[in-house]
């Protein structure tokens, strides 16, 4: 890079989080000169919060991640001490890796990936100003009036626009403990005609491992299979160093929140928190006032990485002051004698209304203009992650003048995300759930490869090795559960002894593999104690055992995605008068005005509108078409 073009880049990204890597590393590797702007460059995709990647839901967004060719899934991998796989005993459409990461290691590994990338320039810089020129964004003003120029600009503030922290009743400005806020772009997106919301999350206290009694916890460790995130990485088995333990609060726990409610930033006679927290993850004063019958809750006491003697408590967050933190936490068991290095802490910052975003999370406003992560209301380094993945391929993508990369609700969890925002919105910060997919089954942990790689091949970020590989997978399963099919088996009594060993009925007439396999009793490892000619590679047979057993369930969501479709592919024009379409009542016609779906799919899922008004809009359609 020359020095007279230190200030002229293709793509400006505003935050170095886990939205903020993604998005920059993506548009980099597409060929695309990239500013990252930090508050802290020291903190590149630090975890504030629970030092974990993956859980239900989130463990497969990642895989996805790892499928388009992004970064998170691999970075995991290189920097875990603690790693499992989740609801293994409830099916393949709810089973999820989550991992322990070293969160020291994680972040420098980051920061390590994107400095050493040939076409990123990371710096620290607080963006206070977006430049703007006929309705097109041409750059950012930083807190020392440097003026950066970019043909687009993706925003990825996390919690650090108007950040505020809470402990008690001590309020401080802070993006995150220790870290600057981001305190005047907000303005900026006013100005240019943005709404925007206020939310509000936590964290709880970290303590010193040498003050915890884990004699009295259940312990739970790595696991003893080998596993991993990525696609690309060696599954390995993991040293057992690092446990995670479980202990409970109690009914003195309880009494103590209670007590101190009154001092409490968001339940006291003067309430400082304006902004709504998140419901799937409640600080320990929530569950108290919720839940009053029960009598106690789970925590979690989790390493913070191998280098470090902070320990997290999981399930403990608050906002409550000091002192009654140190009691709260001392009356936990395992914990009486706990030091706290780091308090807990509620923190309250500006989101915009992702209603404002194309499903390119593209701005409607101010075009070239992209947002990715919390700062479109969302929680989770995972959700963030897969955002900033979308959006620095968009951005790409717009500059290469190609068409943009919208993942479909029924091929990934992100999609199922991404829709969920820019139709639905939100009013408190979303978390991504299994149950918020009506095709969960066909968005597997194990499939995601399957399902994207086609994607992060066709936009460059997926190597032709690994795409080949794929389309061999695919192949290989299909000719496999022909072949099952074709195998026939007689009766025998070697068979039977089998089959009845495994807690199923014997044959009594001649059946194919392909039938025994539907058996739940049977999986493809017995069936080649009786088949001829089995194959040998593990990852062919998980996928013809799990298409075989669910093979019902699965036509039957696939005819679903097929009426999906139908309504998907019913494009509304983009220049659509709402006004002049008859009959629309006033409620769909001022959402329709305000969300502008881009299809008849996207109209039918927004809140509000009824069957009603879109059997108008169609007949309206229709009649335009003639």
């Amino acid at each position: 890079m020359r020095p007279d073009d230190d200030r002229v880049y293709d793509i400006i990204v505003v935050g170095a989080g886990h939205a903020g890597i993604e998005a920059a590393l993506a548009s980099a590797r597409m060929g695309f000169r990239v500013l990252v702007l930090t508050v802290n460059p020291d903190t590149v995709g630090w975890a504030p919060c629970n030092p974990a990647i993956g859980g239900p839901a989130k463990g497969v967004v990642v895989r996805e991640i790892d499928a388009l060719g992004g970064e998170m899934a691999k970075t995991t991998d290189e920097t875990m001490i603690n790693v499992r796989m989740l609801n293994v005993s409830k099916g393949p459409a709810v089973r999820a890796l989550r991992a322990q990461i070293d969160k020291i290691s994680y972040s420098r590994t980051m920061k390590r990936k994107l400095e050493t990338n040939p076409n990123i320039v990371l710096r620290h810089g607080i963006v206070e100003r977006l430049l703007v020129e006929k309705g097109k964004v041409v750059g950012v003003v930083d807190n020392y009036g440097i003026d950066y120029l970019g043909k687009a600009v993706i925003i990825t503030t996390g919690t650090f626009l108007r950040g505020k922290i809470f402990i008690g009743r001590s309020v401080f400005p802070a993006g995150r403990m220790g870290e600057f806020p981001a305190a005047k772009l907000t303005q900026s997106l006013i100005e240019l005609g943005f709404e925007v919301g206020r939310f509000k999350t936590g964290t709880p206290a970290r303590v010193l491992k040498r003050s915890i009694n884990f004699s009295v916890m259940e312990r739970q460790d790595t696991s003893d299979e080998p596993l991993a995130f990525s696609f690309f990485s060696e599954p390995k088995v993991l040293p057992k160093d690092y446990p995670c333990w479980l202990t409970r609060t109690n009914p003195e726990t309880h009494n103590i929140i209670r007590q101190y409610l009154e001092f409490s930033p968001l339940y006291g006679t003067v309430k400082l928190i304006e902004g709504v927290g998140p419901r799937y993850c409640p600080s320990i004063e929530d569950k108290v006032i919720k839940f009053r019958d029960k009598e106690s809750h789970q925590v979690f006491v989790e390493p913070e990485g191998r280098d470090t003697e902070e320990y997290y408590l999981n399930g403990l967050s608050t906002s409550l002051p000091y002192e009654a933190q140190i009691k709260m936490i001392r009356s936990v068991k395992g914990l009486e004698n706990a030091i706290i290095t780091r308090p807990a802490y509620a923190i309250e910052y500006d989101y915009i209304d992702p209603r404002q975003l194309y499903p390119t999370l593209e701005s409607k406003i101010v075009e070239n203009l992209f947002f990715a992560g919390q700062v479109n209301g969302t929680s989770g380094y995972e959700e963030a992650a897969g955002q900033g993945l979308i959006a620095g391929i968009n951005a790409a993508l717009k500059l290469r003048g190609e068409p943009p990369l919208i993942l479909k609700r029924s091929e990934a969890y992100i999609g199922v995300l991404i829709d969920d925002l820019v139709t639905r919105g939100v009013d408190e910060p979303y978390r991504l759930l299994t149950s918020r997919a009506e095709y969960r089954l066909l968005l597997r942990h194990d499939n995601a490869h399957l399902r994207l790689a086609k994607h992060g091949y066709r936009v460059g970020l997926i190597p032709k090795w690994f795409y080949e590989k794929v389309l061999s997978l695919e192949r290989r399963v299909k000719e496999e559960i022909e072949r099952l099919k074709k195998v026939v088996i007689k009766p025998s009594d070697r068979i039977n002894d089998i089959l009845m060993a495994e807690g199923t009925t014997p044959l009594k007439e001649a059946t194919s593999l392909y039938q025994l396999l539907k058996r739940p009793e049977l999986s493809y490892e017995v069936l080649k104690r009786f088949d001829p000619n089995p194959i040998d590679d593990p990852e062919v047979a998980e996928q013809v055992e799990i298409n075989v057993k669910y093979e019902g369930y699965i036509q039957k969501m696939f005819e679903e995605v097929a009426i999906f479709e139908k309504y998907e592919s019913y494009e509304i024009p983009a220049d659509i008068d709402y006004d002049v379409v008859p009959n629309l009542s006033t409620e769909a016609r001022d959402k329709l005005k305000r969300i502008r779906p881009r299809s008849i799919g996207q109209a039918m899922r927004i809140p509000g509108i009824n069957p009603s008004d879109i059997s108008n809009l169609i007949i309206y359609l229709d009649g335009r078409k003639k």
